[in-house]
C-alpha cells in the first residue's frame, strides 16, 4: 500500500492533483489508516498512472472519464474508445494547424524586423496592431 506522497511519486503527479482527481470522481476515494491517512494498491496506481499519460496526450478530463468508464466495462465495443480518441485527434491536428500560423507570423515579423532602434521595430509595430498581425494570414480576425 502506497501513501499519498508515495503514489504521486510512482506517476509524477503532485498531491494536490491526485486529491483534485478524487474530489472530481476520477480517482476513487481511497482506504485510509486507523489514524486517516490515505492508503492506494496496485489498482489505484494503474488508474492514476493512466490519467496521467492521457493528460499528457491531450485528453481533456471529461474524455477521460468517459474513457475510464469504458475500461470499467470491458464487454463493451472498442469503437466507442475509438470515437473518443479520433475526437482527440481531431483536436490535436486544429491546435497544430493555429500553431502552424502562429509559426508563420512570427517568422514574417522577425524577417521584416531591420530597425536599428525599438523606436522602428516592426514586431512591435505589428504585435500593436492585432488586426493586420491576424488579417495577413488568415487568422480568426480576417
Amino acid at each position: 500500500m502506497l501513501s499519498i506522497g508515495a503514489l504521486g511519486k510512482r506517476t509524477g503527479t503532485k498531491v494536490q492533483t491526485i486529491r483534485y482527481y478524487e474530489q472530481i470522481g476520477l480517482m476513487p476515494e481511497p482506504g485510509r489508516t486507523e489514524g486517516g491517512q490515505r492508503r492506494y494498491g496496485d489498482a489505484e496506481l494503474d488508474r492514476l498512472a493512466f490519467i496521467r499519460h492521457s493528460r499528457e496526450l491531450g485528453f481533456s478530463l471529461e474524455a477521460i472519464r468517459e474513457l475510464l468508464d469504458l475500461s470499467d466495462s470491458p464487454e463493451r465495443s472498442c469503437a466507442q474508445v475509438d470515437a473518443v480518441a479520433q475526437r482527440q485527434l481531431k483536436e490535436v491536428e486544429a491546435r497544430i494547424a493555429r500553431l502552424e500560423v502562429l509559426r508563420i507570423e512570427l517568422q514574417r515579423m522577425i524577417s521584416e524586423c531591420s530597425a536599428d532602434r525599438v523606436a522602428d521595430c516592426r514586431i512591435l509595430e505589428v504585435l500593436r496592431d492585432h488586426e493586420e498581425c491576424l488579417a495577413d494570414h488568415g487568422g480568426p480576425g480576417a
